[in-house]
């Protein structure tokens, strides 16, 4: 599958899930949102209904009074005209009503006419058999508005005492706080909130005058009704009713998503892995494929070099030279140790899949390891008209290290640096050892093409190559630096490399000396 293919799928799939998610979470929002509406909407109804009940038991209580007081004056009315009178005949009597308002205005006036009667000598109820029918019935009517007219009047007083006398009074006598919250509490289920919530009761001025026992409260989510918002500004009250689990209620109507959310993005996760692990796959099949190549490579050269000397020694002429014959054998030889090197190469990559090396360390001197390698490597500088300098600064070189791997560390250090050289300009090789902080440095620098500060930081992985323009113009596998690598840190090491495009390249390895292992 070709990149731009798994590129294209990997968007389409990317969106959609985004896309996925991006409605799950609008629809919670909304729903939220119009939970939370509804629920304001439904306390505000349950605060306005509270509040009206609350002022219809305080105009049924001075109804109350007031019925009381005028019984209470009828009857007293009574008993004393009945013991002032001797007549035991029906007696009218007219009452005039006149309530004065406190500037001495008349506020309401009526005159009632009543009958006085002895109950144990006179029935309640009298028929004229004078009057027709129609004519008792205009008497009853006239009563009956004697009657309303009388009630009106009461009511108005009622009324009256309400305005000019229950305002004054302070709001803890004006409300019974058990009654108001038996009506919030109806109130609230009536409109399906069935949650505990806390209020108070405060004045205009915010002054508590009630709080429940165990109220708390959170200024952003307290919801507030006036009392008897008829009543002049300076006497107004505020009922402040708080919910603490309210977040829960409105949240409990989407809490079903919470999963399909969770599912999402479990598959959204797992999709940018399983994308990650293709492109990671095709990274690696890309490289094997190159590998492959490149072995290819390096095996055809030495083996058609072998097969070449091979044919040139059956050649009787050449038995008859001894100094062809040494020079072919000469020929063959070398490049059976080319050919075993590489053999080497591929068994390194085994050893780096196993992620596991058998190290077999002892005491060596570093400078003297270091000096080995460099006379045998210097032919091959001084091949390519290049220098090679070694300075050894190290008063303490002794390490514990694996020999052999070690001498292949310092080795294919110095063989990427003649494989990466300018192609028009002499190699210039330098090697130096000291002593810092109580441990071994080893530098080596060339001056060759350099490395991008981009490729700097992917040298030492596996497989990994610096491209030159040509696939196959540099000789390897990718696995002399991420061998190195390995190999210095198994030994408890670092490695680093400084670069600079068309400057060089400088690796610093940093050991643990022999006495402190």
């Amino acid at each position: 599958m070709k990149k731009t293919t798994i590129w294209i799928l990997g968007i389409v799939m990317g969106l959609s899930f985004l896309s996925l998610l991006y409605l799950q979470v609008s629809y919670i929002e909304e729903m939220v949102k119009m939970r939370k509406e509804q629920f304001e909407e439904n306390v505000g109804r349950s605060l306005a209904q509270a509040v009206h009940n609350l002022e219809l038991v305080e105009t049924k209580r001075y109804l109350e009074k007031d019925v009381a007081a005028t019984e209470r004056a009828a009857r007293l009315s009574e008993q004393m005209q009945q013991s002032g009178s001797t007549t035991e005949s029906n007696t009218v009597e007219h009452h005039q009503y006149t309530v004065m308002a406190p500037d001495g205005s008349t506020f309401s006036s009526f005159e009632l006419k009543t009958i006085i009667n002895r109950p144990s000598k006179i029935p309640k109820v009298i028929i004229s058999t004078g009057k027709n029918i129609p004519q008792t019935s205009r008497a009853l009517q006239e009563i009956l508005k004697e009657r309303y007219i009388y009630q009106r009047a009461l009511l108005d007083e009622v009324v009256y005492n309400i305005l000019y006398t229950a305002s004054d009074k302070p709001l803890n006598e004006r409300v019974n706080f058990k009654q108001l919250d038996h009506f919030l509490k109806a109130e609230l289920l009536n409109n399906g909130i069935d949650i505990p919530y806390h209020f108070t009761v405060t004045d205009r001025d915010g002054k508590e005058v009630y709080r429940c026992s165990d109220y708390s409260y959170d200024n952003e989510k307290i919801y507030s009704r006036l009392l008897f918002e008829k009543d002049p500004p300076a006497k107004m009250g505020f009922v402040n009713i708080f919910f603490p689990t309210m977040d829960n209620y409105i949240f409990s109507s989407v809490r079903f998503m919470i999963p399909s959310i969770i599912f999402t993005l479990v598959l959204l996760v797992t999709f940018i892995f399983t994308i990650y692990i293709i492109f990671r796959q095709k990274k690696l099949t890309e490289i094997k494929n190159d590998f492959i190549n490149n072995m290819t490579h390096e095996f055809k050269t030495p083996i058609s070099t072998i097969s070449l000397a091979a044919q040139m020694l059956n050649d009787p002429a050449v038995g008859k030279s001894p100094a062809m014959f040494k020079h072919i054998s000469g020929v063959i030889n070398d490049e059976t140790k080319r050919l075993r090197f590489q053999v080497e190469k591929v068994l390194q990559m085994s050893m780096f899949e196993r992620q596991k090396a058998t190290l077999k360390k002892k005491e060596v001197d570093a400078n003297e390891l270091i000096y080995g390698v460099t006379n045998t490597f210097r032919l091959k500088v001084e091949n390519c008209n290049g220098t090679l300098d070694v300075a050894f600064d190290a008063d303490d070189p002794f390490i514990f290290v694996d020999e052999m791997h070690f001498t292949n560390v310092i080795f294919n250090l110095l063989d990427n640096a003649l494989k990466y050289k300018k192609p028009d300009v002499n190699i210039h090789l330098k090697v130096r050892t000291w002593n810092e902080s109580n441990k071994l440095h080893i530098s080596i620098e060339d001056n060759g093409i350099g490395i991008k500060k981009e490729n700097l930081k992917k040298i030492f992985e596996k497989f990994y190559r610096v491209h030159t323009g040509n696939l196959h113009d540099v000789k390897g596998f990718g696995l002399g630096l991420a061998y190195v690598k390995k190999i210095i840190t198994d030994h408890k090491g670092t490695i680093r490399a400084e670069s600079e495009l068309n400057v060089g390249t400088k690796f610093i390895i940093v050991l643990p000396l022999f006495k402190d292992e």
